[in-house]
């Protein structure tokens, strides 16, 4: 057994004075380039990882509750550090993705504004791919777009009913996925369209995983929390059990956890569609079933998903806000 394992070696270190040895003949590499090289990529990989001491500080907002039991952090404005983050994607290149749906009326009254207003204030000062899936390539805005920034525009099939675009989202969302997204982008952001960015929306809230906690529900007990309660659907969770209610308006991670998450609420939908069930809140249900069982790694808090109508002490600065129903007026303000 020791000889085959230092005959293998053997060969192993052969071939790699083989492989030296052409990309010597081929592009005359010196030895001091091989050095460089080796230096080079040695730095890059024992580069430090950042750690959530680095930049996450729960005791700086005066909040409770700003860490969760499985000690994924729930980002306020206040408890982190952006000069920290600017400093460690400066030397780690990144691209964001960011999804939004565009179907229906939603396209005349919202998209506008959405892309608009992410034009300035999404991931500000980082490379930024916007994936506009949409159901009308001729309502399609036009909208000058800042450096860095980027849209692609890809056409969907039109669902007559919500319930059935809701459920079609994370589908779409996989197979986009799949295809291009997670070749293009490190991190990646699904949200709703009718919503407008109004601050700074920025690298504190990238992560694994990341859940979007509900504004009208991040202070209510999990006995009360509107999760689907009937037994019979795939986005069933008990009475007493759950941690929080996330919002499906805002979800992300990596693409790969992305992924996941659709991937795993369309086969939930699916299997109740099968069975003539629709969960309460039909996505967001199955979405909120997923983080029940996959914990997110980053939580954000109600300040990057916002319903303007409410007041509330705990919000402070809002990144993110719910769009009022009724506000064409909002197209000229310049957002």
């Amino acid at each position: 057994m020791e000889r085959m394992r230092y005959q293998k070696k053997t060969i192993q270190l052969l071939l790699l004075l083989l492989f030296l040895w052409v990309l010597h003949r081929t592009y005359h590499f010196s030895t001091k380039k091989l050095q460089r090289i080796y230096q080079c990529w040695s730095v890059n990989t024992q580069t430090e990882e950042l750690k959530l001491s680095d930049w996450f500080f729960p005791n700086a907002s005066g909040l409770s509750n700003v860490t969760t039991n499985w000690s994924a952090p729930v980002v306020w404005h206040g408890t982190y550090s952006e000069v920290a983050l600017e400093n460690y994607y400066t030397s780690h290149k990144i691209t964001v993705g960011l999804t939004v749906f565009a179907v229906g009326r939603y396209t005349d009254s919202y998209l506008y504004t959405f892309i608009s207003s992410a034009n300035r204030y999404f991931m500000a000062g980082q490379k930024v791919i916007i994936y506009v899936l949409i159901d009308d390539f001729s309502k399609m805005p036009w909208i000058e777009l800042n450096p860095l920034r980027t849209v692609k525009v890809f056409e969907i099939k039109r669902e007559k009913r919500w319930q059935d675009i809701s459920m079609m989202r994370m589908k779409t969302i996989s197979e986009h996925v799949v295809d291009h997204i997670q070749y293009e982008v490190d991190f990646l952001f699904c949200m709703d369209v009718d919503q407008i960015f109004i601050r700074k929306y920025g690298l504190e809230t990238l992560g694994e995983s990341v859940a979007q906690l509900h504004a009208h529900w991040f202070k209510t007990s999990p006995t009360e929390l509107p999760y689907e309660r009937s037994q019979l659907s795939e986005a069933y969770i008990p009475i007493g059990k759950g941690d929080f209610y996330y919002h499906a308006a805002v979800f992300g991670g990596t693409p790969i956890q992305v992924l996941n998450i659709a991937r795993e609420c369309f086969k939930g939908i699916l299997k109740d569609k099968k069975n003539n069930i629709e969960a309460v809140w039909h996505d967001e249900s199955h979405l909120n079933k997923y983080f029940f069982l996959h914990k997110p790694t980053k939580i954000l808090s109600p300040e990057y998903c916002w319903d303007m109508i409410g007041i509330n002490s705990d919000i402070g600065t809002v990144k993110l806000c719910w769009a009022v129903k009724n506000y064409n007026y909002l197209r000229q303000t310049g957002l």
